[in-house]
């Protein structure tokens, strides 16, 4: 995957380095040559550029990335300008962040795919989310130790925890299920979620379940990888 980190203030600066030691592809592109700098030598490409120009947007194959992030800060126009103009060169996923209800509303009527609050989502939280899909949250405790909310990876539907053995395969606890149950007519489509939390060893895990884990990123990515 190909990721563009569109301002370099201090939450693109901590995703594009976050995204890059992940082992995924990133242009960093900011304004102000300091910040491109900085991020450099963490980075594939870090460019000084206005992402309010499309001329200059074109120039980089910005246009190109899977996943474009914009967090230009506190100028809201830039950021509603860079979002309308890398959803209209085709960029196939804009995230872009606001810093309040009615600004996010905004953005997602011009076109962005994603809006984040960056009260709700740290950089490190959304690095962890982009680079692997089945993640659904994700909590860090300590560098290296998270705890993890999960898609029940496929090889695990229809088993036991005890026959999973998760702790001693991958050194992984597993702390709760949530549980996705349908609610009223199936054609409504509603559903609710039930918490488990205390699994038991004869539980079966069911397709829709949300694992939530606690333990080592390396062990918890070795997890997902072997999906």
């Amino acid at each position: 995957m190909k990721y563009a980190v569109i301002g370099l203030g201090k939450f693109g600066t901590t995703l594009a380095k976050a995204l890059a030691r992940g082992g995924a592809e990133v242009v960093a592109v900011d304004n102000n040559l300091d910040l491109v700098d900085e991020a450099k030598d963490e980075v594939t490409l870090a460019v000084k550029l206005d992402a309010t120009d499309e001329k200059e947007l074109l120039a980089q194959g910005i246009h190109k990335v899977d996943v474009a992030i914009v967090s230009i800060g506190e100028n809201f126009e830039a950021n509603q300008l860079a979002t309308v103009i890398l959803k209209k060169l085709g960029v196939k996923k804009v995230i872009t962040r606001a810093t309040s209800t009615v600004r996010s509303k905004i953005l997602a009527l011009i076109g962005a795919d994603e809006v984040i609050s960056p009260e709700e989502e740290t950089a490190m939280r959304l690095a962890q989310r982009l680079l692997v899909p089945n993640i659904v949250d994700y909590l860090e405790l300590s560098e290296g130790y998270s705890v993890v909310e999960l898609k029940a990876p496929e090889k695990f539907h229809g088993k036991t925890i005890k026959e999973l053995d998760i702790r001693n395969k991958y050194d992984i606890n597993l702390i709760a299920i949530k549980r996705i149950l349908p609610v009223g007519k199936p054609s409504e489509g509603k559903t609710k979620i039930v918490l488990n939390a205390v699994p038991r060893p004869n539980d079966v895990i069911e397709p829709s379940d949300i694992l939530i884990v606690v333990g080592d990123d390396k062990s918890i990515e070795e997890l997902l990888r072997e999906e």
